[in-house]
């Protein structure tokens, strides 16, 4: 039965970085799989779990960058992926070479890009942010054990959109950030659905909002645009005050993967190391936006898994 949408009091919260929610938390002989886990927040990660004594296996769509990145962590490795190539997918997960997996962070991501098409004809936020993911996970079904957590890194950005079903592919006219907000949507709804399947199997799931901060993932932003949303000043100093810094982005993933607190239960939304509340609890001075009703709607997440099913032609849990 999926877990109740409301805080259990972790003890953790805005501030608090990976290295504090992983405190007395040995990870040794433990397999971590950490997608974008060589840049930004995802770079933290890895640190952190392996830190804890994990071996962390660090996908990469350029393996080269990510093994300078990873260098001076000990037990964490690369290999060759791309979340917009479903062969690439298939290819990674068949080469896996770890025969269980024990923590999955699906936290590589793109934000507010130019419209671009990939595979068949797939917007590419929505295509990398969570069919690369769900046929990842689909496809390494059979290294998950009893007990493996799968963490989907999502954003407050959910809130803009739900999922499009008239137009998922912006045929109509593009906006970046309706797009962003639909893959986040998607990663909460498909960590609700993977739980409620997942579960019977001891396999549990979740999904979060990181916080705000800086990192890789603006890329496709100017400063300017920054700038005018009150994030940096014009010299490029962070001036909002709920920004975290990638330590402090890192800490509710980690969390969410690692903590005793969260032990037979899962399917929930978090931020700020704790379970969400919905939007009219949230604490917005914080960092909190809390789980729009969109993203945890059990017949979205349902019908979502039921589609990318179909987009991907991969389904480990049909028959759960």
């Amino acid at each position: 039965m999926t877990t109740k949408q409301s805080r259990i009091g972790s003890g953790f919260g805005m501030r608090s970085t990976a290295a504090d929610v992983l405190d007395g938390i040995d990870l040794t002989g433990r397999v971590a799989l950490v997608t974008g886990g060589y840049s930004g927040i995802g770079l933290e990660t890895t640190r952190a779990l392996a830190g804890a004594g994990a071996r962390v296996v660090v996908p990469a769509r350029r393996p080269e960058l990510s093994q300078e990145a990873l260098a001076t962590i000990p037990g964490a490795e690369t290999s060759a992926l791309d979340l917009a190539d479903l062969d690439s997918v298939r290819a990674f997960a068949a080469s896996f070479p770890h025969d269980r997996i024990d923590l999955v962070i699906n936290s590589a991501g793109i934000m507010a890009s130019p419209h671009t098409v990939v595979g068949p004809g797939w917007e590419a936020q929505f295509a990398v942010n969570h069919l690369g993911h769900f046929a990842l996970v689909n496809h390494l079904w059979d290294r998950l054990t009893d007990g493996t957590r799968v963490v989907s890194v999502s954003s407050a950005a959910h809130h803009a959109s739900g999922i499009r079903w008239d137009d998922p592919w912006f045929e109509r006219g593009y906006d970046r950030w309706l797009a962003y907000g639909q893959a986040k949507t998607a990663n909460a709804l498909f960590a609700m659905h993977l739980d409620r399947l997942g579960s019977a199997h001891g396999v549990r799931a979740f999904s979060l909002h990181p916080g705000a901060i800086l990192t890789p993932l603006q890329r496709h932003m100017t400063a300017q645009e920054q700038v005018d949303r009150g994030w940096i000043d014009e010299e490029g100093n962070i001036v909002d005050p709920v920004f975290k810094s990638p330590e402090q982005g890192a800490a509710t993933q980690v969390w969410a993967a690692t903590s005793p607190r969260l032990t037979d239960l899962g399917g929930v939304y978090c931020e700020n190391c704790d379970i969400a509340e919905p939007p009219e609890s949230a604490d917005t001075k914080q960092g909190e936006a809390g789980v729009a009703a969109h993203a945890r709607d059990p017949e979205q997440a349902e019908r979502l898994w039921a589609w990318s099913a179909e987009l991907t032609g991969v389904d480990a849990l049909a028959r759960s």
